[in-house]
């Protein structure tokens, strides 16, 4: 690439993702118009060449770093040994070099690295986890001592890795340490007021960040431990998470789930219950009927906690789950299920979900995303359900969608979104879920062409047909893997609103998918229901207008001639509409393109932005009358033609094939100026 195209040479009318995506704008405009550098003088010269360094990453070597202050007292420090056993036992791939430092006023190494070459190396590690907690809280000496134990195997931290947990705030005067350490440092905040710097420290460093509630229930601090993979190992090596739930349980009642085992996972197993008074009645029950119950699982009085591990490669299928608390008291009570891949030749099912910011002061509407593949291959048509809880417990559910409108760019890529509209200040936390739909998940096997096809283009005003689109089937591009359940944490984000500004309102959002199809001189026109705030609840009214000209109707659109659509009710957000239109005349004149847009208005009377724009061309090509009867024969010769030929002058099949597709061509040259052939 030596330039990009701009306003003056930018082809407008190609029928491109460009053009679609983009607003007809040139890749110049979109960059001047949205990037960091709109206003930033352009370079005089030419920066030197960049200097790549190709380094492989030995293995992976991770100080846990955790808080051990009196806030931690109670509760949260049997939270955080909960959380790090797991991290421990079940998330810390084999191989890996592991140390534990505590902090509170000063820092101690409780673990120099131990790599991990057993199970008796993990519980060597989770018997060395603090059990109590007392003092101040010194961020920067846990980080020191942090990055000490990370140089014991190569005297540098240059791609290593720090979990640093705290629930306090301290003064932090080590962010350039961090910065250059080379290493990456995860950051969870345990509790409602943790240091804004552990973000931005995540974020320099390349780490995670993860806030989480006090609550059990709430599972948030054993997710953001489980998030904490290798992001560039081998997926058949991670222990990927299938259900993570928590729940309140009034006594005698009961906390009951399904958990999907596909063919992509099996290997080592494990059901993890923790209670918050004493040990509930667990029933499992495997696909083919068999059951376990608490009496088959390791108990752990110290860490609350029931563990069963299934030997082997666990039943595909669907698993149920049923506990009851005994307790004549409400208790709070979590499941969480790990496993890993069947097989080393099978790649498993993975999501990874994030926000579209991670920082936000509500000028900007913020997107979900949840990425569902299996080796890099989309998964589609799946149930993705993500869940936002704010600091101050307030939850919000959405659904996400692949379907190619509102949020969600292309259509069954595997990418499923949706824009999070209840926005106020506070951190959030994120967890998404998929599931099956009764076994109807499959990952494409091949990814749709995203280029337009074009049935033909015109050289020297001759019509130069391409070859015919072929024919799609949706079976072929599928691969059925079973039913799944997965559940992912993203990190968390904040929202920050200016002092004094209410919280933002949103129009409907940009309806992308406007079709229109003509059927003789009817228009029926489809796309999807925009919401009142983008893509949520039902917008008041729609209005569409037509054109001739495309320019009218892509940059005057309040000019262009409007539709009567006071007849239409504007339905649920993510609904299929349709509308059939007919002109005021009765008839489309033959050679004739007209263009269409839509948008959309909410009670409030704020209106989206105008669509994608959407045509029609009416072409019906000449016939020419039949041929005239042949001469029935007389018995005499014919008498001979002025052009001295013998042969009688019949029209033939070919003369009328001929003069048929000359008026094709002809009508062809018409129309071709404009940019649409179908």
């Amino acid at each position: 690439v030596t330039k990009f195209c701009n306003e003056k040479n930018h082809n407008r009318d190609a029928p491109n993702m460009q053009n679609k995506m983009c607003n007809f704008r040139s890749t110049e405009e979109v960059i001047l118009s949205d990037s960091v550098d709109n206003n930033t003088a352009p370079m005089q010269s030419r920066p030197p060449s960049p200097i790549i360094s190709v380094v492989r990453k030995s293995g992976r070597v991770i100080c846990l770093v955790l808080d051990v202050s009196g806030s931690m007292g109670g509760g949260r420090i049997l939270r955080q040994r909960q959380a790090a056993t797991l991290f421990l036992q079940q998330i810390i791939e084999d191989l890996s070099y592991v140390g534990i430092v505590t902090f509170t006023s000063s820092a101690s190494i409780l673990e120099n690295l131990v790599q991990i070459n057993s199970d008796a190396d993990r519980q060597r590690l989770v018997n060395s986890l603090p059990t109590s907690a007392g003092g101040g809280t010194n961020i920067c000496a846990g980080l020191h001592k942090g990055f000490e134990v990370l140089r014991k195997d190569n005297s540098n931290t240059e791609g290593d890795e720090i979990v640093f947990l705290t629930d306090g705030e301290s003064q932090i005067t080590c962010t350039n340490e961090v910065a250059n350490s080379g290493s990456i440092v995860h950051t969870i905040a345990l509790g409602p007021v943790p240091h804004q710097a552990l973000q931005e420290m995540a974020k320099m460093s390349g780490g995670k960040y993860f806030s989480a509630a006090d609550s059990l229930d709430s599972n948030a601090l054993l997710d953001a431990f489980a998030s904490l993979t290798a992001s560039d190992g081998d997926p058949t090596q991670q222990t990927i998470q299938l259900e993570s739930s928590g729940k309140k349980i009034d006594v005698n009642g009961w906390f009951n789930g399904t958990v999907s085992v596909d063919r992509t996972v099996g290997n080592d197993t494990s059901f993890l219950v923790l209670y918050d008074i004493s040990p509930p009645e667990i029933t499992i029950k495997d696909p083919s009927g068999k059951e376990y119950n608490e009496g088959d699982c390791t108990p752990d009085t110290t860490l609350k906690s029931l563990t069963l591990n299934i030997p082997g490669t666990a039943k595909r299928g669907d698993w149920t789950y049923s506990i009851f608390n005994t307790r004549t008291q409400t208790q709070s009570l979590t499941m969480t299920v790990t496993s890993r891949a069947s097989s080393a030749d099978v790649a498993p099912v993975m999501v990874k979900a994030h926000m579209s910011q991670q920082s936000s002061d509500g000028s900007k509407p913020m997107v979900v995303f949840a990425e569902v593949s299996q080796k890099g291959l989309p998964v589609t048509m799946a149930n993705v359900t993500a869940t936002i809880v704010s600091s101050d417990g307030d939850e919000t559910e959405l659904q996400l969608e692949d379907d190619g409108a509102a949020a969600d760019v292309f259509k069954h890529d595997g990418i499923y979104s949706k824009y999070f509209t209840n926005i106020k200040s506070g951190k959030f936390t994120l967890k998404v879920k998929v599931k099956d739909q009764g076994g109807q998940d499959k990952p494409a096997i091949r990814r749709h062409s995203r280029a337009f096809y074009i049935p033909g283009y015109v050289v020297d005003g001759k019509v130069e047909p391409n070859p015919p689109k072929p024919p799609i089937n949706e079976d072929d591009l599928h691969v059925d893997v079973g039913s799944f359940t997965r559940t992912v944490t993203g990190e968390s984000f904040t929202v920050s609103l200016p002092p004094g500004v209410s919280p933002p309102n949103y129009p409907p959002n940009k309806i992308t998918d406007l079709s229109a199809k003509l059927e003789e001189d009817k228009v029926i026109f489809t796309w999807t229901a925009p919401g009142a705030d983008l893509d949520q609840g039902t917008a008041k009214a729609y209005e569409i207008r037509m054109a001739e000209d495309l320019d009218v109707i892509r940059n005057n659109f309040s000019y262009a001639h409007p539709i009567n659509t006071s007849s239409i009710k504007p339905q649920q957000a993510g609904s299929v509409e349709q509308y059939a239109f007919t002109p005021d005349n009765g008839t489309i004149q033959n050679g004739t393109t007209l263009y269409f847009a839509i948008r959309a208005e909410d009670i409030d009377s704020m209106v989206s932005d105008i669509s994608n724009i959407a045509q029609v061309a009416k072409f019906v090509p000449f016939i020419p009358p039949p041929p005239p009867p042949p001469v029935k024969p007389t018995g005499k010769p014919p008498a001979p033609s002025s052009g001295g030929s013998d042969r009688q002058h019949e029209l033939t099949a070919a003369d009328v094939l001929l003069t048929t597709m000359d008026s094709v061509v002809e009508t062809l040259d018409r129309i071709q100026t404009s940019d649409a052939y179908g």
